[in-house]
Formats: C-alpha cells, sequence, structure tokens
C-alpha cells in the first residue's frame, strides 16, 4: 500500500510526556469550609522529567497501521533517534495491521501499559496518527500511567490519547514530531523541528515560538519516492486575525479528534486556556469551518483566552483570507487573540506543544510573540 508523507493520520485508503513538578489544586464546592477544602480530592499536575542522551526512548502505534505499510520509513526514523543519542525499545505490536488499526485494541493498549510500566524508557514517541486512537481511551489504565509519568509525544489522532490522559492524571503530553512523518524524514529531523525536540526535552527551556525560516508541503511518497530532500518554500510567518494579549495553559489538538471527545469524561476543560489547534491535509474549508463553528456553539470558544492556529496544508485549498474570514466569524464578541500559520500540526517544521504548561501570547500588527511562562519539562 502507498502512503502519503503529508503527516501523521494522512495516508490512502482511498480503496477501500528525575524529578517530578506537583501542582495542588484542591477541588472546591459551593458553601464549602475550610474542613472542605482540606478533605477535598486534589487534582494533581505532574510534568514529567526531562530526557538525558542516553535514555531509551519507546516506539508504538496507537492508531493506523502505517508503520507495517512503510517499515523502512520506520527503520530511519528508529535510526534518526540513535543518531541523535537515543536508545530505542519498539513496542511489541509497533508493526501489527488489522485492517485500519495497528493491531487489536488490547494489542495496543498492552503496547502503551507496557511502555509506560517500563523503567527503562524515559519517553514514549508515537509512529504515526490515524483514526482511531480514541478506542483505547476506556480501556487504559490511568493510574498506572498517573504513576509512571514520562514523555508522551504525537500529534494528530495522537490527540485523544494526549487530552484523555492529561485530563484523567494530570500528566503532561506534547503535542509534537512523530517517527514516521518527522524523525523518518530523508536527511533526518528538520533543524527548526531538531532544535525545539532538544529545546522542550532536554534543555527543558521554555521556548519562544518564532517562526521557521522556510517549511515543506512537496509530496513524496513513503518507501518509494523519499530517496531525497524535499523541496523548502520561504515561510511568511504567522498571520493576525485578531490582536490581542492573553496568558493561559495551553491545550493543543487536532481539531477533528479533539471533537470526538465532546460529551465524554476525557473532554478538556477550557476556561482561560490558550487552544492551539491544527488538521488533517485531507480536511477542506467546509470541514474545517464546520469544526469552527461547533466550538463556537459548544461554548468553547468564549471560555479560552486567546486561539492559536497551525499552518494547514496547501491541500486543503483555502483561498485567499478565507480562513481569517471565518475564524473572525466564528470569535466574533470574544476579545481574544487569533493567529494563524504557526509551525505546528500536519506541516514540516513543527515546535512542540505541551498540554497544561502555561503560555502568553501577545498579538499586534507589528509581532506575534507567544512562549511558554513554565518549563515544558521537571
Amino acid at each position: 500500500m502507498t502512503v502519503s508523507p503529508y503527516g501523521a493520520g494522512f495516508f490512502i485508503y482511498r480503496t477501500v510526556h528525575k524529578r517530578i513538578k506537583t501542582l495542588y489544586i484542591p477541588t472546591i464546592s459551593i458553601n464549602l469550609t475550610i474542613q472542605d477544602i482540606f478533605d477535598s480530592e486534589v487534582k494533581r499536575m505532574t510534568i514529567p522529567p526531562r530526557l538525558t542522551m542516553g535514555d531509551t526512548i519507546g516506539i508504538c502505534s496507537p492508531s493506523s497501521p502505517v508503520a507495517a505499510h512503510c517499515p523502512k520509513r520506520l527503520k530511519r526514523g528508529m535510526e534518526e533517534l540513535k543518531r541523535l543519542g537515543f536508545n530505542v525499545k519498539v513496542a511489541p505490536n509497533t508493526l501489527k495491521l488489522q485492517e485500519y488499526m495497528a493491531g487489536t485494541i488490547d494489542e495496543r493498549v498492552d503496547d502503551l501499559h507496557d511502555l509506560f510500566k517500563d523503567k527503562e524508557v524515559k519517553a514514549i514517541i508515537t509512529t504515526i496518527g490515524g483514526t482511531c486512537s480514541h478506542q483505547l481511551l476506556e480501556h487504559l489504565d490511568f493510574g498506572l500511567i498517573e504513576q509512571n509519568p514520562k514523555i508522551f509525544l504525537g500529534y494528530s489522532d495522537i490527540t485523544a490519547l494526549h487530552l484523555a490522559i492529561y485530563k484523567k492524571t494530570g500528566l503532561t503530553t506534547y503535542l509534537g514530531p512523530a517517527v514516521l512523518p518527522q524523525f523518518g524524514e530523508f536527511g533526518g529531523l528538520l533543524t527548526y523541528t531538531r532544535d525545539h525536540f532538544f529545546q522542550t526535552f532536554v534543555k527543558g527551556e521554555r521556548a519562544k515560538y518564532d517562526s521557521s525560516l522556510d517549511y515543506v508541503m512537496e509530496h513524496l511518497w513513503w518507501d518509494e519516492e523519499d530517496v531525497r530532500l524535499r523541496e523548502k518554500v520561504s515561510n511568511e510567518g504567522p498571520r493576525v486575525v485578531k490582536a490581542g494579549k492573553a496568558e493561559g495553559k495551553i491545550i493543543a489538538a487536532n481539531m477533528g479528534t479533539m471533537l470526538l471527545l465532546a460529551g465524554t469524561e476525557y473532554f478538556p476543560e477550557w476556561k482561560g486556556s490558550i487552544l492551539c489547534i491544527e488538521d488533517d491535509p485531507d480536511e477542506t474549508p467546509s470541514s474545517i469551518d464546520r469544526y469552527l463553528t461547533q466550538l463556537r456553539h459548544m461554548g468553547v470558544l468564549a471560555e479560552i483566552n486567546g486561539l492559536v492556529v497551525g499552518r494547514f496544508h496547501d491541500h486543503v485549498g483555502f483561498k485567499e483570507n478565507q480562513l481569517a474570514e471565518i475564524l473572525s466569524r466564528v470569535t466574533e464578541g470574544y476579545e481574544i487573540p487569533v493567529v494563524t500559520d504557526l509551525d505546528f500540526g500536519h506541516t514540516d517544521p513543527m515546535f512542540v506543544l505541551p498540554n497544561g504548561i502555561q503560555a502568553e501570547i501577545t498579538v499586534n500588527e507589528k509581532q506575534i510573540d507567544f512562549r511558554l511562562k513554565e518549563n515544558p519539562v521537571s
């Protein structure tokens, strides 16, 4: 089967997260007493330990079976992680293939549980996204994950796992590069992506999300055509839809996957957050409009402090100013900063967004300043 390089979760089926930093916040009800506060259940936010050179990184496929179809791409991603100074452990079911799934639910859950339990493994990076990681949620042992905090990294459909783990355990999860689309790139991680990976997970620095100098849109079929560097396009930088200034915790997500969780116990708490959204090259202007309008109708856009949108692939097909017009309409009446075309999501290169970490953004006609206010790892 031929698989597209557009990014995690975009593949062709046409024919068929050392020391733990902890913040304690008491759960408070109306008319509570001081004793009620002390007796209340405590919600814990956990920021996982940083990586050190020589650490072991675990790899698994919680969603689609693209790794099974593109073994050369997977091997190249593993070799890149080793070249960067890490050891690699591949979960047993990573190459499983069951129609559009990388194995059964039990097999995928077992891989996640085993990697979280494994004391040798310090981070977990998913191979790619897909369509079905949300199948795992009711089967996950969130207590096990909470007791074994570590870096959990990926994007696209992995959003379902990111948001559920963060909601149920308080563990910071990370929307960022995956093994196949980024680490498996011919020539290795793009420089901008590599720098942000080390800044976030090894140095543990508070990133300032400046724009990349250029980005990649070219399509080369994996394990067939990806035998050269892809062509780059000059990056004109992010675009301002609404000026303003905001602070808040980051909630980073693939929009379509996030909305699968609406009405469930895994859906995020939005109030006071900076919502960072991205979506697939398979989407269209109408489907993006549909998702954004749903967020407005659900009251999500009324609760957030800022809205940051990752760069969409040209394949989506937005006309000039069309995305800005949609965003202006769905945020009408809300005085929040809104920006588009930042380096995250289904785009290369990309930076890393840590769920639950405090950030600030200042947007005006002359600049867009988006940065973390807390360390992304402990």
